[in-house]
């Protein structure tokens, strides 16, 4: 097995059998997200970053509040109550109550969901 990491772009080569198999991962970060913004809209990198921060500031606290944010094309962020509900300890096999929760759904938009396509 060999794995290789070089500017966030993973490689990964299995052998199983005499069957090779080539996994490439690509994970953009924050910076390299925030030069991008940069890039496209011509703007230097700290106006970018400002306006990424922003972005996020006020999808979270919409998020906080119970809103709903959507894109038209790209997704809507929205907030979902999953009930309380038993559980199982799964060393000690007794039942448990798992409480409610609040969670972050996000639902993907079409044009996004055909881009990926």
């Amino acid at each position: 097995m060999f794995f290789f990491d070089y500017l966030n772009k993973k490689v990964l080569h299995l052998r199983r059998q005499n069957i090779y198999i080539t996994i490439i991962h690509i994970t953009m970060n924050k910076t390299e997200f925030i030069d991008a913004i940069a890039t496209k809209a011509d703007i230097n990198k700290l106006d970018a970053k400002k306006a990424l921060e922003a972005a996020i500031s006020t999808i979270s606290n919409e998020m906080k509040k119970g809103g709903k944010v959507s894109f038209l094309g790209f997704g809507s962020f929205s907030v979902v109550t999953k009930a309380a509900r038993k559980g199982i300890n799964l060393q000690t096999k007794q039942t448990i109550d798992i409480p409610a929760r609040k969670c972050v759904k996000f639902k993907v938009g079409a044009d996004l969901a055909k881009a990926v396509e």
